[in-house]
């Protein structure tokens, strides 16, 4: 039977921290930590990741104190289509991730550090096969090609089939100069997500689809007016967070007018282990829209010394009032 935590005392100087095993390497990682907050709303997260300084995480710090202190806005529908993620892996594996992921639509890591093109040709393939020829396929490259390249890579990917291309170069210049040359559509989100101004990709022509993540942009509430302001399809994608901030990433699906792609949202198939009796793991490609009901007996297992994230939390809270 799941035990209720009792709530800490809600603000930078609280909360509870956790560790938590990914199942295959993601972003250079292999193990996934943050910080869980409780304010009279409901649970919080903030789990920016190592590299990101103050100024970067006052955003998720923020998005933090809206899902505790706040809440978000009503939803519009009551479920949100997903995609299973691939991380970079071999095609055994990217074909096994997709079979037990319940999804018909694949995101594949591309572009890894240390790999060449034919493990990711090798990798979508594997992926379309898995999928059937109805399943859609989007590759995320996290901006790590140049403009040639990506034209390159992008038409010889499309054999397979792809919806779209997320990130495939870092700049807004090059990410307008892809779009131009490729028949696939380009999505943008590093370009949201870590810009000053997440409008000028729309401004720059650089995208057709924009990625929206809660935790980077500093809430629920920001992110949906940012996709307001673009004006383009969104997906909504996680952090990798527990499904504590993933609900926060499904509550700004819910609560947009529209939602044409499957999100980025079933990332809590890719950790170990949850704070909740209760994940937010995809049935029939959906997730429910609920919050996360941090469970006691799951977070102690998972449970860390929460005193360097309540230091990040503070100094991350200090930066934001003077943004």
């Amino acid at each position: 039977m799941s035990r209720p935590v009792p709530p800490p005392a809600a603000g930078s100087a609280g909360g509870r921290a956790y560790a938590i095993g990914l199942r295959n390497r993601f972003r250079g990682i292999t193990v996934r930590e943050g910080l869980l907050v409780h304010g009279p709303a409901g649970w919080g997260e903030f789990s920016p990741f190592a590299e990101y300084g103050p100024r970067e995480s006052s955003r998720w710090w923020q998005a933090c104190v809206e899902a505790a202190h706040t809440g978000w806005p009503e939803p519009v529908r009551t479920t949100v289509p997903v995609n299973v993620t691939v991380p970079a892996v071999g095609p055994e594996r990217a074909a096994q991730i997709v079979a037990s992921g319940g999804c018909a639509t694949a995101k594949v890591k591309v572009a890894e550090k240390g790999q060449d093109p034919a493990e990711d040709l090798a990798r979508v393939e594997a992926v379309r096969d898995a999928l059937g020829p109805g399943g859609r396929i989007r590759v995320d490259a996290n901006g790590a090609w140049d403009a040639d390249t990506a034209v390159s890579m992008i038409t010889e990917l499309d054999r397979f089939g792809l919806e779209y291309a997320e990130q495939p170069c870092a700049s807004l210049e090059e990410l307008a100069r892809v779009r131009r040359r490729v028949d696939v559509p380009v999505a943008a989100d590093e370009s949201i997500r870590k810009a000053e101004d997440p409008l000028k990709v729309r401004a720059a022509e650089a995208a057709d689809v924009v990625v929206l993540k809660v935790q980077p942009l500093g809430g629920v509430r920001p992110a949906l007016e940012i996709a307001e302001a673009c004006g383009l399809p969104v997906v909504v994608s996680s952090a990798v967070e527990t499904s504590v901030g993933i609900a926060a990433g499904v509550a700004l699906a819910a609560a947009l007018p529209e939602l044409p792609y499957a999100c980025g949202l079933a990332t809590v198939q890719m950790l170990t282990g949850d704070v909740t009796a209760e994940p937010l793991l995809p049935v029939d490609g959906a997730l429910p829209v609920r919050p996360a009901a941090v469970d006691e007996e799951h977070l102690r297992a998972v449970e860390t010394d929460p005193a360097g994230w309540r230091e990040r939390a503070e100094a991350a809270r200090k930066a934001g009032q003077g943004r």
